[in-house]
């Protein structure tokens, strides 16, 4: 069903549905309260660091790209769940592919932050 809402309505409600989800997210994913917490010194030591604006854009963004994806991850499980508790092959698969993405994006951002500051400590 489409929604007739438009203009600044539509981006208030979209704003509120983002808040709803980011606050599901933290309530009730360990995963993402975790990496949040990762994410929040990070981001602190990147601001800290005196490095250039690309190198702290890419170590920020690399650690709020595993945000994003444990975002989507924590939503497959819920959808899957959602769907029913019995053993499904594809439900695994599905679930494993989106822990999978997470664990890709880990592997980014520590390779984005070893590489990045080797090259700013030499």
């Amino acid at each position: 069903m489409a929604s007739s809402t438009t203009g600044l309505t539509r981006i208030i409600k979209a704003a509120g549905y983002s808040w709803k989800g980011l606050k599901a997210a933290w309530i009730n994913e360990a995963a993402f309260r975790q990496e949040g917490v990762s994410a929040v010194i990070a981001i602190a030591i990147a601001c800290w660091l005196d490095v250039d604006p690309i190198t702290r854009i890419l170590l920020i963004g690399s650690v709020v790209l595993v945000m994003i994806v444990e975002i989507l991850n924590s939503a497959i499980e819920a959808l899957v769940d959602r769907v029913g508790t019995d053993y499904h092959e594809l439900s695994g698969r599905a679930k494993d592919m989106g822990s999978a993405a997470v664990l890709i994006s880990i592997i980014l951002a520590v390779i984005t932050w070893v590489t990045l500051l080797w090259s700013h400590l030499r």
